[in-house]
């Protein structure tokens, strides 16, 4: 008998440590996943072009996707940089917009878009 409550205790906080872990684990990721979409907001904001409206877009889909995560943009500013420069502040997004791993519904939906209007903006000259 004691033997077999000592088991449901053990097995018990086993369970409870495992779902600490995976919820200190999810929530580290998520703090990843907000710096790295503050940065790429940061990177767009420093873009001197409009590309006809999309880089503006894409931005705005990064704050709701930080917005869906319970996070805030803290990166904003505009540059003056040439054409070629913002080109590649826009690529430079793009990349840490795909190292956002992990979401879903919203912020998942939210992202996709911010991806698709900083490659129509690209396509624009």
């Amino acid at each position: 008998m004691t033997k077999l409550i000592s088991l449901r205790y053990a097995t018990l906080l086993a369970t409870v440590l495992l779902a600490f872990g995976l919820v200190t684990r999810g929530h580290a990721q998520n703090n990843d996943n907000l710096a790295t979409l503050d940065d790429a907001y940061a990177t767009l904001a420093h873009a001197d072009h409009d590309y006809k409206g999309h880089r503006a877009r894409a931005m705005k889909q990064i704050e709701l996707v930080v917005q869906a995560l319970g996070g805030s943009i803290s990166g904003k500013g505009r540059g003056h940089e040439p054409q070629a420069t913002s080109d590649e502040q826009l690529r430079a997004a793009q990349g840490l917009l795909g190292q956002v791993t992990g979401l879903k519904g919203k912020a998942a939906k939210h992202l996709a878009r911010a991806s698709k209007e900083l490659g129509i903006a690209l396509s624009i000259k």
